[in-house]
């Protein structure tokens, strides 16, 4: 299982920097992503890292503001120039096989961290 946090309320324009660990101990084997699921809306992969660093976004919705980063224990994503569209629960997701975007292919996640951005 993995933890979420760094979630909260701010204002358009504002950074915001989302954490995630695993209660077991180190993910430094793992391949980790971020997905977010806005209101009315499915589940989106955001951004993904490998284990040596390798990132990967989802430009479409990121547009160059967020960052993904990682060390043996967490996983990060920092968001900067926040918009109201980015509201949305926030999802880690860690896998020890599966590279890829689709988060059928993920075998564990968290339960996420609710993300508000007010205009």
């Amino acid at each position: 299982q993995l933890v979420e946090s760094g979630g909260r309320l701010v204002q358009a324009g504002d950074s915001l920097r989302l954490s995630c660990a695993s209660p077991g101990g180190t993910i430094s084997a793992y391949f980790m992503a971020w997905f977010r699921q806005a209101p009315g809306k499915e589940r989106e992969y955001v951004a993904t890292i490998t284990k040596s660093g390798r990132t990967t976004y989802n430009e479409n919705s990121v547009k160059g503001r967020f960052t993904i980063s990682r060390d043996n224990m967490k996983v990060y994503l920092q968001m900067n120039n926040l918009e109201p569209e980015d509201t949305a629960v926030y999802y880690c997701a860690a896998d020890l096989i599966y590279y890829g975007l689709d988060e059928s292919g993920f075998g564990s996640w968290g339960r996420g961290t609710q993300v508000t951005v007010t205009s």
